[in-house]
């Protein structure tokens, strides 16, 4: 099944379900710093990626719906990470170069990521 392309809203309700497993929508609402969007904006993106199948209702607790995540945080991660890659060609030294030209990658960082690439060559 193709992932969904997720706003950056979805992303954060979904933050808010993979660290709670589940909520309802008052729960995912009061995750969200202030000042917060309002309950009926968080409602009808729940219900958007429900739509998306990123989310599913578990049960229903009174009058409020419980949902979780079907949506695994590396599979929206790697899509985004797609997404983002498209504006570079595709290729990561140029998002790379971005990150380190804005001072967002250190040498720590680049040190860590070799340790990782000679991992995996292994």
């Amino acid at each position: 099944m193709a992932q969904p392309k997720l706003t950056k809203l979805e992303l954060q309700i979904l933050e808010a379900l993979w660290a709670h497993g589940k909520a309802s929508i008052r729960e995912i609402q009061e995750a969200f710093p202030e000042p917060r969007p309002a309950y009926t904006t968080i409602q009808t993106t729940v219900y958007r990626l429900e739509g998306k199948k990123a989310v599913r209702r578990l049960r229903k607790i009174g009058n409020a719906h419980i949902f979780e995540p079907i949506v695994a945080r590396d599979v929206a991660r790697s899509r985004l990470l797609d997404e983002i890659l498209g504006f570079f060609g595709g290729r990561a030294q140029p998002m790379m170069a971005q990150l380190a030209e804005a001072g967002k990658l250190s040498l720590d960082d680049v040190r860590e990521l070799e340790k990782i690439v000679r991992g995996l060559k292994k």
